[in-house]
């Protein structure tokens, strides 16, 4: 099949009333203030929707207990939307990831919950999950004024979905089990699955609710006890959730939860000696390591030099979005669209590389960059957003160096590259045509973000 590339990508600009930063040729010249009104903006520069929920929980939890970190240091979470501070989070470290291991390891080899019968501890996480659906509302709030996803995706899909999956994994807590096996001669043989221990785990940022419930419901389920670290970028909804399992009656110990950054509480918790399991994402996690499969070998290293602690990883891609030609064009565009684009681009299997084969490219091509410019950029509490802020200034500016990456390559900006407004990681969804496989926007995970701290 002869084929050409498409290749979408969120990207971030200087103001849109600036001229374009740098030079293009064909159908890259155009003046920035018609880009910016042929996009749909709902937009950024309206005034901002204060949500009404309260910030009511930003201590660590450990051992059952919210608690300042032991160092009293803090740190901001912003709003995406502006460049604010929200709310102050305490700010964890070695000390601190040190001190909520001991309560995992003591909630473990002491407490009630690896004893119990696998019926009751999936009756606490069945109850987890009707208060998830009771504060569904707030949770929704604090996912989208923490992350900038719409609330409209939080609040009717990701709020459902992490219920949902707490259910799904509640009900295998009694179904897990070992076999009896066969054997020459009078011997009886079987297998046991037991609890491994301890689970350290280090929660993304670009799916913050759903990735908890990845990650928390099956340690749960198997009787495992947990410290969680959580992106320095979006702690809010952890805490809460936290504390909707100790209302759901979950033995103190059991789950831990610590915010702070890569260097300090990520290292801490994958080299530490009592941590018998590690579960990670690495393209969204607060790590400080140049991109996921690089951090990947990073924690394994970590793992291996404490005590050889097994690991599981979800390293990302670079996902191909193929359209052959006798494709339905307009659904094949409205599939790739999506594709890219959905959660602004912030998702580890994003189709962010598009092969159409040469027969139908042109007619791809203008309609892939009509349905983009169509696209509603703002306040993502409103409704009709289709799109809301990038998660904060870091991928904000990387994604930007992605789009001078592909112009200077000589790829085709079709559309975007401008900032929305002039506060806020707002961006205009961007389309580059004529796009070589050696290309950096062509083999990069562009919504990975590097050199996190």
């Amino acid at each position: 099949m002869a084929a050409r590339r498409v290749s979408s990508l969120l990207s971030r600009s200087f103001s849109t009333s600036s001229p374009f930063p740098f030079r293009s040729q064909g159908r890259n010249c155009y003046n920035a203030s018609r880009v910016v009104r042929r996009f749909g903006i709902s937009s950024a520069a309206e005034k901002i929707i204060r949500p009404s929920v309260q910030v009511s929980y930003t201590q660590l939890l450990i051992d059952g207990n919210f608690v300042d970190a032991a160092s009293g240091k803090t740190f901001p979470t912003i709003d995406p939307r502006t460049g604010e501070v929200i709310a102050d989070v305490a700010e964890g470290d070695a000390e601190d990831i040190d001190w909520a291991v001991k309560a995992a390891r003591k909630a473990f080899d002491e407490g009630p919950w690896p004893k119990m019968t696998a019926y009751e501890r999936s009756r606490i996480m069945l109850r987890f999950a009707d208060l998830v659906e009771k504060h569904s509302e707030d949770l929704a709030a604090l996912e989208t004024w923490d992350n900038g996803k719409t609330y409209q995706q939080a609040k009717t899909a990701e709020i459902p979905m992490l219920a949902r999956l707490f259910r799904y994994y509640a009900g295998w807590a009694d179904k897990i089990h070992g076999l009896t096996v066969p054997a020459d001669g009078n011997y009886h043989v079987q297998t046991l699955h037991e609890p491994i221990g301890v689970a350290g785990q280090i929660n993304p940022w670009n799916f913050p609710l759903l990735m908890f419930a990845w990650k928390v419901g099956p340690a749960l389920a198997c009787g495992n006890t947990i410290v969680l670290k959580i992106a320095e970028q979006t702690p809010l909804t952890a805490f809460y959730a936290g504390k909707l399992f100790l209302e759901a009656g979950l033995p103190l110990g059991v789950l831990n939860i610590v915010s702070g950054f890569g260097p300090t509480a990520g290292a801490s918790l994958l080299s530490h000696i009592d941590v018998d399991k590690l579960l990670l994402h690495c393209s969204f996690s607060s790590l400080a390591f140049t991109g996921s499969t690089d951090t990947g070998k990073v924690i394994l290293g970590l793992a291996a030099n404490s005590n050889l602690k097994p690991v599981t990883l979800e390293l990302g891609g670079k996902s191909p979005f193929i359209v052959f030609e006798d494709a339905n064009i307009n659904k094949a565009v409205e599939l790739a669209h999506f594709a890219l684009f959905f959660n602004q681009g912030q998702c580890c299997c994003a189709g962010s590389r598009t092969y159409v084969h040469e027969k139908v490219y042109d007619e791809f091509v203008e309609k892939a960059k009509a349905r983009a410019l169509k696209r509603v950029v703002g306040d993502p509490f409103k409704k009709g957003i289709e799109q809301g802020p990038q998660i904060d200034s870091k991928q904000f500016e990387k994604v930007m160096r992605y789009i001078r990456s592909g112009v200077e390559s000589n790829a085709t900006l079709e559309c975007g590259g401008h900032q929305i407004g002039n506060k806020g990681y707002f961006i205009q969804p961007t389309v580059f045509s004529n796009v070589k496989d050696d290309m950096l926007i062509a083999q990069d995970e562009i919504s990975v973000q590097s050199n996190q701290s």
